[in-house]
């Protein structure tokens, strides 16, 4: 698997992604945390590992071939230190390389079809994210923006970053079609962060805030007494109603 550094591959709506969402005035990322992505003619484009997002620039980014970053995912013969030394970018004199991430990036465009990739640990997600109960937390939707913007979110417990993360992530996106006849737009990762999949920016930028708004949500409602879900399936049925499919496409930047 060839990394390489080519910053005429790096979109500039990909760097103005990140440095918004790297933007440390909305604490979804702290110092180097987190990363980016997205699809470019069957290539990924990913923030470099220890690079600030809120200091990015184009030479910021790798590039990584897809299809064999996804065959060395699958491949049950890869071990965590030959996929760290395939993450290097050969002969790079500032030493940069793939973040240890890009396997869930991976993941996410190649089983759950996503073309644009967000992954942050904003505070208010980890810390419910870290706790006994968290995957209960997010059986259903608190609010119907959630439901319309979010969807179901999937669920991964705590797996080590890297080739674990990364399969565990592929598994939860794939039950989650297989289960609900998609794939999530949310992936929640336990003790960690946020994974928001989606075709455009906007919409991995919109999952995000919306995710972050539903986490200060759950965190008031049981400050204050016992959470009132709204119905699963009733916010399943919610986010396919017509109106609400052309308004969440208006929010991820499309043409309706």
């Amino acid at each position: 698997m060839s990394v390489r550094v080519d910053p005429a591959m790096v979109p500039a709506a990909l760097v103005d992604l990140t440095l918004r969402v790297g933007d440390p005035a909305r604490d979804l990322v702290s110092l180097a945390e987190g990363n980016t992505s997205t699809v470019q003619d069957g290539e990924l484009v990913v923030k470099a590992s220890g690079a600030r997002m809120d200091r990015a620039s184009a030479g910021d980014f790798v590039v990584v071939d897809v299809d064999t970053a996804a065959r060395v995912l699958a491949d049950p013969r890869t071990t965590q230190d030959e996929l760290s030394a395939l993450l290097s970018v050969a002969d790079d004199p500032r030493g940069r390389r793939a973040s240890i991430e890009t396997l869930v990036h991976v993941a996410a465009v190649h089983a759950g079809g996503a073309t644009w990739v967000a992954h942050t640990h904003p505070t208010a997600l980890v810390g419910l994210l870290s706790v006994e109960e968290g995957e209960r937390l997010w059986q259903a939707p608190l609010f119907p923006d959630e439901a319309v913007v979010v969807g179901r979110p999937a669920w991964v417990g705590y797996e080590e970053p890297g080739l674990a993360l990364g399969r565990a992530v592929a598994a939860a996106i794939t039950d989650h079609a297989d289960r609900y006849g998609t794939p999530p737009r949310l992936v929640l990762l336990g003790n960690h962060g946020i994974v928001a999949l989606g075709r455009s920016p906007e919409e991995v930028e919109a999952v995000t805030t919306m995710a972050v708004k539903a986490a200060r949500t759950r965190l008031i409602a049981h400050a204050v007494g016992r959470p009132r879900y709204l119905d699963a399936a009733g916010g399943d049925a919610l986010a396919s109603r017509a109106d609400e499919v052309a308004r969440r496409a208006l929010l991820a930047g499309e043409t309706v």
